[in-house]
């Protein structure tokens, strides 16, 4: 399945915020705003079934690489 693409525009120092947190996470700051929506449609009861699950931060494990 592919996935979505869209537009956000954000205030400066809220991308500059979720950019640094997504470093301090080794997450790219596109996987830090998935992440965060989706913790936010988990809190709220909306998490969609069907979604996929989420990579996990950081470099694959030795065993996972292909």
């Amino acid at each position: 399945m592919e996935r979505k693409k869209i537009l956000l525009r954000l205030d400066p120092a809220v991308h500059d915020a979720i950019a640094k947190w997504a470093a301090d996470e080794l997450r790219s700051t596109n996987a830090q705003v998935e992440y965060l929506l989706r913790a936010a449609l988990r809190d709220a009861g909306r998490e969609p079934r069907d979604a996929r699950p989420i990579n996990r931060p950081g470099r694959p494990r030795r065993d996972e690489q292909g």
